[in-house]
């Protein structure tokens, strides 16, 4: 290799081999700091994702029995589906206005403080929904899931931020995964008490709908005995004796690395201000960063996940499975993801990010072609619905591993401080129309191409595993700033290679 490539890479390849000599665990302060922000935060937006499923027809009879009792007659089916839609669609609306309200309150305040003070959205929502049956009131429901969407959009903007800068650099994307391992242990938690044993019963809906104070409160218990981000300390904050402190205490004494890496992003980002999100998007240096967070955000909620799970049902039914078991067979898709999630966060420092999330869509796509053809020939052998059943676990498997942790984990890494909280209100913006899109035009998509619609899955899922091979790096153990600098616009890297490659035939031809 000639020397002047000896010189660029050296460094890269010695800090390697350095990372690759470090602990691969958090210690115990930070693993703690980790599940503090995570309880409160993502385990609400999965709980709250699941827990609306066990008590439909229960609601549906409050709200019937509501109305009759205000207008002496049954309300028609049609306004009926109009305000379950609308209880059900104000968790994506909260869901939008939190993360403009996260993103915000996190440069003003800090990522711990807004966190703590999500909670208030949280325990309100609690509040309202307990009250609804009681009160004899069904607006509260809607009011109390636009707060369980605000508390939803908050933490998922803010818990993120939280996790990748109170990581060190090597264990950045196991930490991160606690995003997603919550959200799934929240979407499970909701399915097991959602069970009609425990809370899913006639007489104790309400109180399955106000649990989601439960998290709050241990949040509120366990949060504040740990410090805010160091690199917001540092970096927004000016605080370089804040900045020690909750560095020691949460990487321990040694901790020399750690301030060096916050202390060098620091330096580069003198005189630089926090931007505003339209900033952002005038930014002509982050345009590429940009684009690859919009395209993962909207195709984690349009890859065909939901249809999956729409399927589910009807398939654990042609299986012979009784429809009063099959709630339990639905807890074992959510511990089917739960698992994934977990696998994901031990494998993710080892085989970074890039693998997972492109060998995630890749399986998804064998996946859609499978599902397609498992659903096409039902009826043509006994054995086909258990195939239709293999694919739906392979295809949450496959989301688990990749597009599900890692999409989250990529937002924050391909940000420096002054442009994370930003980058994360549009990621967040997106993600949540999205989430709102395809529950407004999948059951169209079904109606019209049966199930033939995940041929339309299968597009997105091919798409994006090339456009990842082809443009995203890899950011496995390197500094915010290193990604920053590498992430740069294919053109550049085209013209790059080719002056290396002119330089190397002006030098043979030379000799």
């Amino acid at each position: 290799m000639p020397k002047q490539f000896m010189d660029e890479y050296e460094p890269l390849l010695l800090k390697d081999f350095e990372d690759s000599q470090k602990a691969k665990f958090p210690n115990f302060s930070l693993l703690l700091a980790l599940c503090a922000a995570c309880i409160g935060g993502t385990f609400q937006y999965g709980f709250n994702i699941s827990v609306i499923n066990a008590p439909t027809v229960y609601v549906h009879d409050f709200i019937n029995q509501t109305w009759k009792e205000r207008f002496q007659t049954d309300i028609s089916e049609d306004v009926l589906t109009l305000l379950w839609s609308t209880i059900v669609s104000g968790y994506t609306i909260g869901g939008f206005i939190g993360t403009t309200i996260g993103g915000v309150l996190s440069v003003k305040m800090g990522r711990k403080m807004t966190l703590l003070a999500n909670n208030i959205f949280a325990l309100t929502a609690a509040l309202l929904l307990g009250l609804s049956y009681p009160a004899g009131l069904f607006e509260l429901l809607i009011i109390g899931r636009l707060f369980t969407g605000i508390n939803a959009g908050v933490a998922i903007c803010v818990q993120p931020q939280y996790l990748g800068e109170i990581a060190p650099t090597s264990l950045r994307g196991a930490m991160g995964m606690g995003t997603s391992i919550f959200i799934t242990g929240g979407i499970l938690c909701g399915q097991i008490v959602g069970l009609k044993e425990l809370l899913g019963g006639e007489e104790y809906w309400p109180i399955l709908l106000a649990s989601t104070c439960v998290p709050a409160f241990l949040q509120l218990l366990i949060l504040p005995w740990f410090p805010e981000s160091p690199r917001y300390l540092l970096i927004d904050r000016g605080d370089e004796e804040g900045c020690k402190k909750a560095l020691k205490q949460l990487h321990g004494a040694n901790c020399d690395q750690e301030w060096e890496d916050v202390y060098q992003e620091k330096t580069n980002l003198v005189g630089l201000k926090a931007n505003s999100p339209w900033e952002l998007l005038r930014d002509r240096s982050v345009r590429w960063q940009l684009l690859t967070i919009i395209l993962l955000n909207t195709a984690q909620q349009m890859n065909g996940i939901n249809a999956i799970y729409f399927y589910a049902d009807y398939l654990f039914k042609q299986a012979g499975i009784p429809s009063d078991k099959i709630p339990y067979v639905t807890i074992g898709t959510g511990g089917c993801e739960c698992i994934t999630a977990l696998t994901c966060g031990m494998l993710i420092d080892r085989l970074g990010r890039k693998a997972l999330i492109g060998g995630g869509y890749s399986l998804m796509c064998i996946c859609c072609i499978l599902f397609t053809l498992t659903l096409t020939f039902q009826d043509a052998s006994p054995i086909i619905p258990y195939l239709s059943m293999a694919c739906v676990f392979a295809f949450i498997l496959s989301f688990g591993l990749g597009p599900g942790g890692v999409t989250n984990i990529l937002t924050a890494e391909l940000f420096t401080q002054t442009s994370r909280s930003a980058a994360y209100i549009i990621a967040g913006s997106v993600n949540w129309f999205s989430f709102f899109f395809i529950g407004l035009v999948f059951p169209f998509i079904v109606l019209g191409l049966q199930q033939y619609c995940f041929l339309v899955f299968l597009a997105i899922c091919f798409s994006m595993a090339i456009y990842i091979f082809l443009v995203i790096p890899e950011t496995k153990n390197k500094t915010f700033l290193e990604i920053h600098n590498e992430f740069q616009s294919p053109n550049n890297r085209a013209v790059n290679h080719i002056g290396d490659a002119v330089t190397m035939l002006s030098a043979t031809s030379s000799i």
